[in-house]
């Protein structure tokens, strides 16, 4: 279905040489540049520069080549989406999720959504939330779960759920469970790394009551809880991390939570997709996961 010129102009765009766009499309010469020449009759203007042997991409076919792979995206969509109408419930999903959300969050929601529709492969990969997005951008992931606060452009955020960040150490620790903003240059503080949600929220709040990062003691940054919580366990040290991270270690008292006067840890995890892109399966696990979590 797709428009066999707006491949041949795309293939030619990249490889910049119409002996090469011929060779990859297994078609003549001359059938590239008819249909290059017809694209440019039909929009009116020149889409490549003729430098010897070689070409060059106009402004008019820069901006083609922009759109062209918006409307090979969006075939490439529609006919997944019309082989799902004949196939209910098949294919392949792929999900990437931020590390706390990966770890504490999704995973029985896959496992449920398995039992429910064994017909559909779910994937997924896991990072940082700023790893997460770049998947989207490069096409790696249909749907993905991050932490940040941030909002980045072409990419779509919708709430998924509630969560709550606390600052905790080791029951053992001489941190006292109630402290005030102006304390916290005095305690040893594990982080999570640059480009973690979690991180940004801390920053954010941090910043509101006029306390910066480099003003703090930070020991570490480690790019997961599990890290964080094994260092806890061996020192001293003071986290802020998801409470979804920590149930278990408050439950059986080897961690308590640290009360840090005027600060408030909410935040939303949200999903993420691209902009102006529908993917069947993904609103199907969408709808299944707030099932799940109600």
């Amino acid at each position: 279905m797709e428009d066999f010129r707006l491949k041949v102009f795309l293939t030619a765009a990249k490889t910049l040489s119409f002996t090469r766009c011929a060779e990859q499309l297994y078609i003549s010469q001359p059938a590239v540049s008819k249909n290059i020449s017809e694209l440019e009759r039909h929009f009116g203007t020149r889409l490549f520069h003729r430098r010897g042997s070689g070409l060059e991409l106009t402004e008019s076919g820069r901006l083609l080549e922009k759109w062209s792979e918006k409307i090979t995206s969006m075939y490439i969509t529609l006919e997944n989406e019309m082989a799902q109408m004949g196939k209910a419930n098949q294919g392949e999903l792929r999900l990437g999720a931020s590390t706390t959300i990966a770890q504490y969050v999704i995973p029985p929601v896959i496992a449920g959504f398995n039992g429910c529709y064994p017909d559909i492969r779910v994937s997924m990969i896991t990072g940082n939330s700023e790893r997460i997005e770049q998947a989207l951008f490069a096409k790696e992931i249909e749907l993905g779960f991050v932490e940040n606060v941030s909002r980045r452009g072409g990419l779509q955020y919708r709430h998924f759920a509630d969560d709550r960040l606390v600052a905790v150490a080791r029951s053992g620790a001489d941190i006292p469970t109630r402290i005030k903003v102006s304390e916290l240059q005095t305690i040893p503080l594990v982080l999570r790394e640059k480009g973690s949600g979690t991180l940004e929220l801390v920053t954010r709040r941090l910043a509101s009551l006029g306390v910066s990062l480099q003003s703090l003691d930070v020991v570490a940054w480690l790019d997961s809880s599990e890290a964080i919580k094994a260092y806890l366990s061996a020192s001293d040290a003071m986290a802020i991390i998801s409470v979804a991270a920590v149930r278990k270690e408050l439950g059986s008292g080897s961690l308590k939570t640290i009360d840090i006067e005027g600060l408030d840890f909410t935040r939303e995890f949200s999903r993420v997709s691209c902009q102006g892109e529908h993917d069947a399966l993904s609103e199907l696990f969408c709808q299944f996961a707030q099932n799940f979590m109600l």
